[in-house]
């Protein structure tokens, strides 16, 4: 097992940072090895506290009278330099608990409300978004989306579209489309499942 030794904090970004991490591999030899974080100070990254606290939400949540659509949000994205489908996320404010900060996350993304649906917490415990160069995680919630969608409530550093698909439009977004992994997993439970939240046991 590899031995971490030391830790430097190499950038001071408000909400994501780079770390230098100095160590040992598996087999003794020095290691040089380098991971963004979204946590602020050294003292909070996971592989020092040893605790999953999730640093983001995603929302996963059908909409309209039969519950037939799902709600994505087709989204500008510096890392590519294009648009990604993805589910309507953000990120959990200090001291925020992360069901609050998706119903508020997707208020402000979409313009629609959230019914939570109560799963499991199997089902919401956050997992790791790109292990190999993050420690960042997210957690997952469900529900059901009512209200009519809007821009409003959306930062002037996002360029986000609201998409309302339906299957058939799930179905040419999963073959033709760029679509973040987390969301593709659950669209394809979208396409095939007669209900797409069977897998929660409710």
């Amino acid at each position: 097992m590899g031995n971490i030794k030391d830790v430097t904090k190499l950038t001071d970004n408000p909400y994501l940072n780079l770390y230098h991490l100095k160590g040992t591999n598996r087999v003794g030899k020095p290691l040089n090895y380098y991971i963004a974080s979204r946590v602020k100070s050294m003292e909070r990254m996971k592989l020092k506290t040893k605790k999953n606290t999730p640093d983001g939400i995603i929302i996963y949540s059908l909409y309209g009278e039969k519950r037939d659509k799902v709600v994505l949000v087709k989204q500008y994205r510096y890392s590519i330099d294009g648009y990604i489908y993805e589910f309507p996320a953000g990120l959990v404010e200090e001291g925020e608990d992360y069901k609050e900060a998706g119903i508020r996350e997707l208020k402000e993304e979409t313009g629609l409300d959230l019914d939570l649906i109560q799963a499991e917490p199997m089902y919401e415990k956050p997992g790791f978004m790109s292990v190999g160069m993050t420690d960042e995680s997210c957690a997952t919630i469900y529900g059901y989306a009512n209200g009519t969608p809007s821009k409003k409530g959306q930062e002037d550093s996002e360029e986000i579209e609201i998409v309302l698909a339906d299957r058939k439009e799930v179905k040419r977004i999963l073959k033709e489309e760029r679509v973040a992994i987390m969301c593709a997993y659950m669209l394809m439970h979208f396409v095939k499942d007669e209900d797409p939240f069977a897998f929660l046991d409710l």
